[in-house]
């Protein structure tokens, strides 16, 4: 699948670093991405089996080993840097630790990650990572990415890359899985499946909709939303109106705690007949605090033809849902699945197979189980004491100046 996106690796050596990235030592089974089915026609794409016990390993721990390997060929150093609203940051963390020729520079909204995804971050002792708690919201984490993604000049000077999710590679390595969890559930190429998938940055489903572009078929890409809504807003009525940090809420599923979605505009160039001065006029008014609207117009009716419904959940639709997957199928899923589970049950069409993107596992968000089961989650062989390791981390406002000047200090000129 990947040589596909990916031409100037050699095929022998792109087939190693496969090899080396997806083993049943990483990623705990055999299967890497097995597929649960709780009854005839719903499942779940088991996509938490990695070190972090988030989706985000499945693209994450490729890229580490795709850095390592081309700027070893190129001897080389990288600065990434890069937003986080919870997984994104652990498991780029995780994968690049260690990692010869690589720094990680990773913003996250001050307390307002789980307890658990916190400790996985900031409890990372190796000399690469590097910590930053901004005092705001994920927005704001991510506007400082592209703030310094800007100054062409200070890129260059510090060799700053990215692995946010508008890092290709990520997204292309999160095509092969649709793929994967498509075949697990059918017999034949004329069947088609609905996935559903929790969305707040939009780069998981937006691989979805490149798989589908590709000949999936996918009868249904239902998108998933919190209250942070700005998504589902949008396949609803056209509009699209990214929320100030003011109006972001933080809730229990804190991954999707977003309201400016990055893979947004990929999507929306397809939806515009792949017309990049469309998508340059719309995103100039979205830069600038306001809005764009595309009801009524060919656009808008475009994204019915792409598959797209979508829909949200709240903080008792998320409680609800995990109480009764655990009922009815002895299952415990995470808050942000149960996002997806909830919106797809209500999106599914008879005679299609519904299959649910797992985001995570139960462990990284265990106060909502606790509120939803009355126990605790399961924690998984290693992670027993993690929220109690000392943990290593800077503390700085929202300010674009603030993090490059913390850049250039801890990598030199």
């Amino acid at each position: 699948m990947l040589r596909k996106f990916c031409d100037d690796i050699p095929a022998a050596d792109l087939q190693a670093l496969c090899a080396k990235t997806y083993t049943s030592a990483v990623f705990r089974s055999e299967a890497i991405t097995p597929v649960k089915t709780l009854e005839p026609g719903l499942h779940i794409l088991e996509l938490s089996n990695g070190p972090t016990l988030a989706f985000k390993d499945m693209a994450m721990q490729l890229l580490g080993n795709l850095f390592e390997y081309v700027l070893a060929k190129k001897n080389e150093r990288i600065n990434i840097l890069g937003a986080t609203s919870g997984d994104t940051g652990s498991s780029a963390e995780y994968a690049l630790r260690g990692k010869r020729g690589v720094n990680v520079f990773m913003l996250s909204p001050l307390g307002k990650m789980s307890a658990f995804q916190t400790a996985q971050m900031f409890s990372l002792q190796d000399a690469n990572i590097f910590n930053i708690a901004v005092r705001g919201v994920f927005d704001d984490c991510q506007d400082m990415v592209k703030a310094v993604n800007s100054d062409s000049a200070f890129k260059a000077r510090q060799r700053i890359g990215a692995v946010n999710s508008i890092n290709w590679a990520r997204v292309a390595a999160q095509v092969v899985y649709y793929f994967r969890g498509y075949f697990a559930v059918t017999r034949s190429n004329d069947e088609a499946v609905a996935f559903a998938v929790p969305s707040g940055n939009f780069g998981n489903i937006c691989a979805g909709h490149i798989a589908r572009m590709m000949g999936l078929p996918i009868a249904r890409l239902i998108l998933a939303t919190n209250e942070n809504n700005v998504l589902d807003e949008f396949f609803r009525s056209g509009s699209y109106r990214v929320r100030p940090a003011g109006e972001v809420a933080q809730t229990s599923s804190p991954s999707m705690d977003i309201s400016k979605a990055s893979n947004f505009e990929r999507f929306a160039f397809d939806l515009v007949g792949r017309d990049a001065a469309m998508v340059k006029r719309l995103w100039s008014k979205v830069d600038a605090g306001g809005a764009f609207n595309l009801a009524g117009t060919p656009y808008f009716a475009n994204a019915k033809e792409f598959g797209f419904v979508s829909g949200s959940s709240t903080h008792a639709d998320r409680l609800a849902t995990i109480r009764r997957v655990y009922k009815d199928y002895g299952v415990m899923i995470d808050t942000h699945t149960a996002d997806g589970l909830k919106v797809g049950l209500e999106q599914r069409q008879p005679g299609v197979p519904l299959i649910c993107l797992e985001t995570a596992l139960p462990v990284k968000f265990a106060q909502t189980i606790r509120e939803a089961l009355g126990r605790d989650p399961d924690y998984p062989p290693g992670c027993e004491s993690l929220e109690s390791l000392p943990q290593r981390f800077a503390v700085m406002d929202a300010d674009a100046a603030a993090v490059k000047a913390y850049i250039a200090r801890h990598t030199g000129p």
